[in-house]
C-alpha cells in the first residue's frame, strides 16, 4: 500500500495510523497528526481503491451503502499490511492508534470490528456503522474517540449514537463529541482529539 512513515521523536508515544477520507491521499492528514501528538512516529497510508479516480480505503455500492465483501478484503489487507510495516521500520505494532476521517474513519472501524487488538486505540472523525449483525471481538478498555457533526449530511447522529453503543458494546471506552456542524472536519474537533489522547496517555500510564 502506497504510505509515508516518519519516525517520531518520542519511541513511547502511540504510532499514529493516518487513514484519509475519499478523495484524499497519504500527505492530507500529516497536519493533523502534528497537531494531536507531534512526538509520535507517523505512518500514513493510501487506499488501493479508486472511484473515478478518488482514493477510498474500499468500495461502496452507493452513497452511505458499503461493498461488504470488498469491506472485509480491504480490512484484512490493511490489518496485513500495519504487520508488515511495524516489522520494516521497527515501530511497537501494539502501540498503534489510528487517526480516520470520514472513508478512513470508516475502516478504521473495521479492524476494530473484525479483529481484537488491531489497535490501542482509534480517533474517528465522522465516522459510519462498518457492518451490521455481526459479533464484535473482545475490545475491553480500547480507548475510542469519535468527533460527529450534529447536521452531518452523510453521517445522521442516530448512526453516530449506534456506533458509541455498538463499540462500546464490546467493552470499548469510547468518548464522543458533538460539533454543531457538518462533515467537515473542524480545528475544535482536532483539538479535543489532542486532549482526549493526552488524557488517555496519562491514564495508561497509571494502569
Amino acid at each position: 500500500m502506497k504510505h509515508i512513515f516518519q519516525q517520531g521523536k518520542d519511541a513511547s508515544a502511540p504510532v499514529l495510523l493516518l487513514l484519509h477520507g475519499t478523495g484524499g491521499n497519504e500527505h492530507d492528514l500529516l497536519p493533523i497528526a502534528e497537531m494531536i501528538s507531534p512526538d509520535s512516529s507517523v505512518l500514513s497510508v493510501r487506499g488501493n481503491v479508486s472511484e473515478n479516480g478518488m482514493p477510498r480505503f474500499f468500495r461502496r455500492l452507493a452513497e452511505g451503502v458499503f461493498d461488504e465483501e470488498d469491506l472485509i478484503f480491504r480490512t484484512k489487507e490493511l490489518y496485513d499490511f500495519l504487520d508488515e510495516a511495524a516489522e520494516k521500520y521497527g515501530f511497537n505494532r501494539e502501540n498503534m492508534v489510528a487517526v480516520g476521517y470520514s472513508n478512513g474513519a470508516n475502516i478504521a472501524g473495521s479492524l476494530l470490528f473484525h479483529y481484537e487488538r488491531a489497535l490501542a486505540g482509534a480517533i474517528l472523525f465522522h465516522p459510519m456503522v462498518p457492518r451490521r449483525g455481526v459479533e464484535l471481538p473482545n475490545l475491553e478498555s480500547t480507548p475510542v474517540f469519535i468527533g460527529a457533526g450534529k447536521h452531518d449530511p452523510i453521517c445522521a447522529p442516530a448512526e453516530t449514537e449506534e456506533l458509541n453503543e455498538l463499540l462500546k458494546s464490546a467493552g470499548a471506552d469510547v468518548t464522543l463529541k458533538w460539533q454543531p456542524g457538518g462533515h467537515q472536519l473542524t480545528r475544535e474537533e482536532v483539538d479535543q482529539a489532542k486532549e482526549w489522547l493526552d488524557w488517555d496517555s496519562e491514564r495508561c500510564s497509571l494502569l
